[in-house]
């Protein structure tokens, strides 16, 4: 096998948009009032899907095992989403915009050179957790969603990613995302039925308002003395 040979699936990010890489860290060298906040939040906005999947999972206590199933579903979905991010990224190589176009505007420190950009992880993993957790609750589902496409954004305005990593990121990650949840919907809700009836109760299901109201009553009129 010949050297070429073994970057030839490399991609020339900079050849596919470029332009529009370099527009956006423009408008990011003439905004600096937010490269701070950009920087913070590209850094560790991922943090907030971890809080909405928990209130996914509180939502789901009061849904269908099958709501419960794709809440549940949503962490290992993101497990997976990254995983095969990660084995694409293997195979096109494409050097991050900081070493492709080293004299655009940059906020984030460049990376190692086998950090490769396409697809974007950060993209990945907010698309897949954002479409379990609208299978989940639609309003929940929305907020995540606006909060993913500020995610994307900002991996292009802090200079880490082309748009083009970030666009089939959002797609790697909500096609895996929906495969995920779906299955789980199908072959996990049956197991998580029946959980449902045994120690894992409380974490399953949430306490019904009437069982509350009737243990009150019960304790209520008990005699004292």
């Amino acid at each position: 096998m010949t050297p070429t040979s073994t970057t030839s699936l490399a991609l020339d990010g900079a050849g596919i948009d470029g332009g529009l890489y370099t527009s956006i860290t423009d408008f990011a060298r003439d905004t600096r009032w937010l490269n701070g906040p950009m920087l913070t939040f590209t850094s560790i906005g991922v943090g907030l899907f971890a809080v909405f999947m928990l209130v996914g999972w509180w939502l789901a206590r009061k849904q269908s095992a099958a709501g419960m199933a794709t809440a549940l579903a949503a962490p290992v979905a993101t497990v997976i989403a990254y995983l095969a991010n990660a084995s694409i990224k293997t195979v096109f190589t494409e050097p991050r915009p900081c070493r492709a176009l080293p004299h655009d505007f940059l906020i984030e420190k460049c990376p190692e050179l086998n950090d490769y950009a396409f697809p974007s992880n950060h993209t990945t993993v907010v698309a897949a957790v954002t479409v379990a957790l609208f299978l989940v609750n639609k309003r929940l589902g929305a907020l995540s969603a606006v909060v993913a496409v500020v995610m994307g954004f900002s991996r292009v305005y802090v200079g880490a990613h082309y748009p083009h990593d970030v666009l089939v990121g959002a797609v790697v990650g909500a096609v895996v995302g929906a495969v995920c949840t779906l299955l789980a919907r199908r072959f996990a809700a049956p197991l998580i039925e029946r959980l449902r009836t045994g120690a894992l109760r409380p974490l399953l299901v949430a306490p019904t308002p009437g069982r509350r109201r009737a243990g009150g009553e019960h304790r209520a009129k008990r005699p004292v003395g």
